[in-house]
């Protein structure tokens, strides 16, 4: 069965071929789980999302265009998994410095980055903006996290959550905006 292409164990799992999905899943697992531990940072979570990618999969496979790769179908599923789980995203750096920039929080002048204040303030700028970006809607969160954390061009969000190249500008923006309101809100408050 090793030599059979995607599209005809996806025809034969189809007509009840529990092998042939099985074949599926020996083709692409150690490949997805890689992409997956790279993405989340751990390998339970990898393997844990693979899993729930393979079972939709598994129950949507009739939904398959064969226009697409099964192989980027079914990353696809798992990327939408693995952002559904994701409650707290990472902030990079970069980001961070951006959005603290727009929101007005203050430089640490004086200070040397590898200063217990320092990292103090950090610690506090990034729970700070993981709060607000809980408090924005589902979707204008999704694709902002895509494009300023996980680093995914305008065409691939479009691509991974099924929306027009528009739409996800417009969500961006959107979310940014929220964003920098509520983080303003917030240094007002503490003042």
């Amino acid at each position: 069965m090793n030599s059979s292409s995607d599209l005809q164990l996806i025809d034969a799992t189809l007509t009840g071929d529990t092998r042939a999905f099985d074949e599926l899943v020996r083709r692409y697992q150690d490949r997805l789980v890689h992409s997956l531990e790279h993405a989340l940072g751990s390998r339970e979570d990898a393997l844990d999302v693979a899993q729930q990618a393979f079972v939709l999969a598994w129950k949507k496979l009739n939904s398959f265009r064969r226009e697409a790769g099964f192989y980027a179908w079914l990353y696809r599923i798992a990327r939408n998994v693995a952002i559904s789980r994701i409650r707290c995203p990472k902030i990079s750096s970069a980001s961070l410095d951006h959005l603290q920039e727009a929101a007005g929080f203050e430089p640490a002048d004086g200070h040397s980055e590898s200063a217990p204040e320092y990292s103090m303030l950090q610690a506090e700028q990034i729970q700070m903006v993981q709060t607000a970006l809980q408090e924005i809607a589902e979707e204008f969160r999704q694709p902002f996290v895509l494009k300023e954390i996980d680093g995914f061009s305008y065409e691939e969000i479009a691509r991974i959550i099924d929306i027009p190249l528009g739409t996800v500008r417009s969500r961006i923006f959107r979310a940014r905006q929220e964003l920098i309101a509520k983080l303003q809100r917030h240094l007002k408050q503490q003042d």
